[in-house]
């Protein structure tokens, strides 16, 4: 897996940063390594991919939950499985359709201004993400699963291609903009006249308009559909996780790149068994005479049934392991174990005869625990408390 710098020192932030500190460092970088005002500087290019990689992750509230829990170990594509990411691998489309209106205004004095002036209008909408949530057995979370759903989603209209005009054709050049796509704007400061550059509020960047709407969509460009999208869960996966399939969101009205599909992980809980991280804990009660002369019982495991040996004079407390019944670790893929609490039942009522019985063990000398084993016992049993 390729090494990756952390996403807060590539910004130059702190771990506590706020958005603001963040969306304010990454305009510095951006405009630092411009590709207009860095033309033909591969290293340059590759900083400013970087950077915006970092804000991807670091301006959105959920991507940066995950990041800080998971570190830069994992980074894009770093799901078991492919298909999800925390935000990598951008391309420079992306870049200058997700966060081209952060740094889109400023004038690079001339740096590579046609190639400037071409991502401007260029620059694609971006449809809105879809969030589902997926309920998912202990069975699931631990072997993954792969699933199939049919989702209602705006799409884009067959007839029009999407853009919203007749025939996907009916076009008019933007009487505001003249076709350019943009339009400038001058600004009197201290230090004279600054001129800046924005997108057309008309157009919205194409340089066009609709002269006639599409009357399958009215003009939207986009149809709702009811889309059969089959994506693979890792196994591991934790409840209120967030994974991100990639431009299966919502298509944007008149053309564009697609939003994002947000899968919501949803635990459900296991009857027997609690859940801790990789591991899971079943708490397994014994009867005395089991728990004093030994045997055989069976417990529950998230693959089924299991027969687990009992040794004689087992303690409440001591913990039993079947190790690699667990769950799949996310960040190392090695899979957890089950942890087995003992537990022994007292009888709140004795027959007679066995009220006899006990108390002719009282007297025996191995019946009643030293100093030593007392907090042998207790300490076994402190866990279980904390």
């Amino acid at each position: 897996m390729e090494n990756k710098r952390d996403y807060y020192e590539v910004l130059g932030v702190s771990k506590t940063a706020t958005a603001d500190e963040i969306k304010k460092a990454y305009r510095k970088i951006a405009i630092k390594y411009h590709p207009d005002k860095n033309p033909g500087n591969k290293e340059a290019e590759e900083k400013f991919k970087e950077a915006a990689e970092a804000y991807d992750v670091l301006s959105n509230a959920e991507k940066r939950q995950k990041y800080d829990q998971y570190g830069p170990s994992l980074g894009p594509q770093g799901f078991p499985g492919g298909g999800y990411s925390y935000g990598g691998g951008m391309s420079m489309e992306d870049i200058f359709s997700q966060f081209g209106d952060i740094f889109g205004d400023i004038n690079f004095g001339g740096f590579g201004s046609a190639a400037g002036g071409r991502r401007s209008r260029q620059r694609q909408r971006r449809g809105s993400d879809l969030r589902i949530r997926v309920k998912l057995s202990l069975e699931d979370i631990a072997n993954g699963v792969t699933k199939t759903l049919k989702i209602p989603t705006y799409v884009a209209c067959d007839h029009c291609k999407g853009t919203g005009a007749k025939d996907g054709v009916a076009f008019a050049t933007c009487s505001t903009c003249h076709g350019t796509g943009t339009i400038n704007r001058v600004q009197n400061t201290m230090f004279g006249a600054m001129q800046s550059t924005a997108v057309c509020p008309d157009c919205e960047g194409t340089g066009k308009t609709i002269s006639e709407y599409c009357a399958y969509c009215r003009g939207e460009g986009v149809e709702k559909k009811d889309v059969q999208v089959s994506f693979t869960i890792p196994g591991g996966v934790e409840d209120g996780q967030v994974l991100t399939l990639r431009g299966k969101g919502n298509a944007p009205r008149h053309g564009g790149v697609n939003g994002d599909l947000l899968i919501v992980i949803e635990e459900i809980k296991h009857p027997e068994l609690i859940r801790d991280g990789a591991d899971v804990i079943y708490n397994l009660m014994l009867d005395f005479p089991t728990a004093a002369l030994g045997g055989s019982v069976e417990v529950p495991t998230i693959t089924g049934r299991a027969r687990l040996k009992i040794a004689p004079g087992t303690q409440p407390g001591k913990v039993l392991r079947l190790r690699g019944k667990g769950v799949p670790n996310q960040q190392t893929g090695n899979r957890g174990d089950e942890l087995i609490n003992v537990m022994v039942y007292v009888p709140e009522k004795l027959t007679p005869e066995q009220q006899a019985t006990i108390e002719n063990m009282k007297g025996a000398p191995n019946m009643s625990p030293d100093e030593n084993e007392r907090n042998r016992i207790f300490s076994n049993l402190k866990h279980i408390f904390e």
